[in-house]
């Protein structure tokens, strides 16, 4: 006869909800990621509601709702709490104007909670998710993300459920403790909302993904090998590039290309780059070389492109980001094989 301790009917039923729990685990990320800016915070946040539904595993009522309707009602409430006393995560260009004067000293302001990437690998294979989805990635991208910030916390959650996941306004209602005819009123405002801030969608058709990566390609070959004709080629006539934490920003191929002049630098090997993804748009690690030689994490570059060019190019500043995209702090002096050599 077995006989099983409390501790080990514990640990018995810890498993048994890792592995009811662990296929949700990443689309509630995604939906955490969505309402917070902040891949993150989002992590966090995730980790803090499968807590709760553990510590409440026991009331659970299959019959009731199912366990990813069940999940998702405790993500939500967590992330709207976790929204109650702070401030949208913006990007520079949603603070303030650009500047026309590329030599302007840089605005650098790290105490402000800036808008963060996520990696297209925590959210690429999720089963149903639009991000997977041919004609769906709009929900996903920085721009998308960005107008998300503008709406007060629970017209956010309302959107994603709605138009995002494409949850019923009944089902919306329940997990929110509301009436559909709320849902609705809350959803429509939402939408009037996004539509003054959300930037109006390019009539040029996005390149393929093949497209991109040709791009993309050329984009590092050009600026690691200080080809400034090549690289101005790249950038579409009204190309932006911004660069959280730095508050300044730039808008205009001219300006962007005395901005950008001083700092490709000439010298051989000064930067590298390593592709990567993220918001389902084409990505860049990029390292600087030091007065050591080593080449240091410097940014996480994210690329909206359009037709044949570069739209916008914002550049986050932040090595903190670079260990959830896979990417290493530093490369080895030897590290040419993932970056694209001099010309």
């Amino acid at each position: 006869m077995v006989v099983m301790t409390q501790e080990g009917a514990a640990m018995s039923g810890s498993d048994d909800f890792a592995g009811l729990t662990e296929p949700f685990r990443r689309e509630l990320l995604v939906y955490c990621y969505r309402m917070l800016g902040s891949v993150h915070e989002a992590e966090d946040l995730v980790q803090e509601t499968l807590l709760r539904a553990w510590r409440s595993y026991a009331r659970f009522d299959p019959c009731r709702a199912s366990l990813r309707t069940w999940l998702y009602r405790i993500a939500t409430h967590t992330c709207l709490t976790a929204l109650e006393h702070r401030g949208r995560r913006p990007l520079p260009s949603g603070l303030v104007g650009p500047s026309d004067n590329a030599e302007v000293a840089l605005d650098r302001r790290a105490e402000v909670a800036w808008l963060q990437p996520i990696p297209d690998a925590l959210f690429a294979a999720v089963p149903g998710d639009p991000a997977t989805i041919v004609g769906s990635r709009n929900s996903i991208r920085l721009a998308f993300i960005a107008a998300l910030q503008h709406l007060p916390a629970r017209q956010r959650a309302v959107l994603i459920l709605r138009d995002v996941l494409a949850w019923r306004a009944g089902e919306v209602a329940s997990l929110l403790d509301t009436t559909t005819t709320a849902v609705n009123s809350a959803l429509q405002r939402a939408r009037t909302q996004l539509a003054q801030v959300a930037p109006v969608e390019d009539e040029v058709a996005e390149p393929t993904d093949a497209d991109q990566r040709e791009l993309l390609e050329r984009y590092v070959a050009a600026f690691v090998n200080a080809d400034m004709t090549a690289l101005m080629r790249l950038l579409r006539e009204d190309v932006v590039v911004e660069m959280p934490p730095i508050l300044t920003w730039f808008a205009g191929r001219e300006t962007v290309g005395r901005f950008l002049a001083p700092r490709i630098s000439p010298v051989h090997d000064a930067w590298r780059m390593l592709p990567t993804g993220a918001n389902a748009q084409p990505a860049a690690a990029s390292y600087l070389r030091g007065d050591n030689s080593v080449h240091s994490a410097h940014s996480l570059q994210v690329f909206t492109m359009t037709g044949a060019s570069i739209a916008r190019i914002t550049a986050f500043q932040d090595p903190g980001l670079f260990a959830t995209f896979g990417q290493p702090l530093t490369l080895p002096s030897s590290g040419a094989a993932a970056s694209i050599p001099r010309q």
